[in-house]
């Protein structure tokens, strides 16, 4: 009998990647120099610059015999640094129990494919995050979509569709558009008693008295029904995440969350960071309310934008070339995002009017987009 493998050609994907590349959609890795104002990232606060955080995370993972976390949360991979940090968490958003997990696209996965079930309403706002939208196609449970951030669609479709749980998806303020969440969402929420998950990757550490998030904004109690999912990676200067809810809800998801189950528990400095970024946050809120809101007031007064939190969705004309507007602004030593279909359904630039850089800085780059009128 003969035998025979398939062989397979290193340009087996190239008819893809053209179509990509002829569409305009292609994307690639690239390393930035330092002497780049930078105005692109997410690190809202300016932390992943701020060595005393850096240094104070390395004395406490110090303090162990392990550095790294060895195994899967559920095996022996819990460490004493993930249960201070749940136990803070907790303590200061008011939650009954904290998960910590590898990252904000392993939490909302998590949540979206464990928590429906058949029979079942999964109902997302139509700008979620990418990684619920992926988690929606495992599920058992029937799953609608809503107009962004429209309250009253929203409790039409719980109206007009049959249900056992319902399970709503939004985020606190979206990634790309820089929406702050509709607070009216909360009340069709909690009418239903349908789990509602709140995104806060990009709402913690910048909006709120506390920098807490919309639960904070909003002055919103947490109840039964409420989970929110918040990540070190963005504000905080870290890389990680973690979900707050009831008790209930977590004794479920440590069963059923095949990406809390079968994941390596998250770094133990990773964690450490982030829980010393929350610190400072605790430590230093006031000061850094005024230095945002200071951000605010530049995007507003020049560029004519109102934002509620510290990202700036700025549109281009139809005919505008997306990353060519920004490597005229690499050129002119401002880095930012230039974000293109499918992420977004027209081209806009991202502006991150980060803590990181100076208010100065901020003006020249907002003037610098308003006289190209792109």
């Amino acid at each position: 009998m003969k035998s025979f493998c398939l062989f397979y050609p290193s340009n087996m994907y190239q008819n893809e990647l053209n179509a990509i590349t002829k569409s305009n959609r292609y994307r690639s890795r690239k390393l930035y120099t330092d002497d780049l104002a930078d105005f692109s990232s997410n690190d809202y606060l300016g932390f992943a610059e701020n060595k005393t955080l850096f240094e104070r995370a390395v004395t406490q993972v110090s303090q162990y015999k392990t550095h790294a976390p060895k195994a899967s949360i559920l095996v022996n991979g819990y460490h004493p640094i993930h249960q201070e940090f749940e136990a803070f968490l907790t303590q200061h958003n008011g939650f009954e129990a904290a998960l910590v997990c590898g990252s904000g696209f392993l939490a909302n996965f998590s949540l979206i494919e464990a928590l429906p079930r058949k029979r079942d309403l999964l109902i997302l706002d139509e700008e979620y995050h990418a990684s619920g939208m992926v988690a929606s196609k495992t599920v058992d449970a029937e799953v609608l979509t809503f107009a962004h951030n429209d309250a009253n669609h929203l409790e039409n479709l719980i109206n007009t569709h049959n249900h056992n749980r319902i399970i709503i998806a939004v985020e606190g303020i979206y990634s790309m558009s820089g929406d702050l969440l509709n607070r009216d969402i909360f009340e069709v929420a909690d009418r239903y008693n349908a789990l509602l998950i709140v995104d806060e990757a990009h709402s913690v550490g910048v909006v709120g008295e506390n920098l807490r998030g919309v639960f904070d904004l909003f002055g919103i109690t947490p109840k039964d029904n409420h989970i929110k999912m918040g990540t070190l990676g963005k504000a905080l200067g870290s890389y990680g995440a973690y979900i707050l809810c009831s008790e209930h809800i977590a004794e479920f998801l440590q069963n059923r969350a095949k990406a809390i189950i079968y994941t390596t528990a998250p770094s133990l400095f990773d964690i450490a960071l982030g829980y010393q970024g929350l610190l400072y946050i605790l430590k230093n809120r006031a000061k850094l309310r005024v230095e945002i809101a200071t951000r605010q007031a530049v995007i507003k007064n020049i560029l004519n934008v109102k934002i509620d939190g510290l990202i700036c969705s700025y549109p281009l004309r139809e005919d505008a070339h997306a990353l060519a507007v920004q490597q005229g602004l690499i050129e002119e030593g401002f880095l930012v995002g230039a974000i293109r279909p499918p992420t977004v359904p027209k081209p806009i630039l991202r502006l991150i009017p980060r803590l990181g850089e100076s208010v100065s800085q901020l003006e020249k780059l907002c003037v610098h987009i308003q006289k190209g009128a792109f």
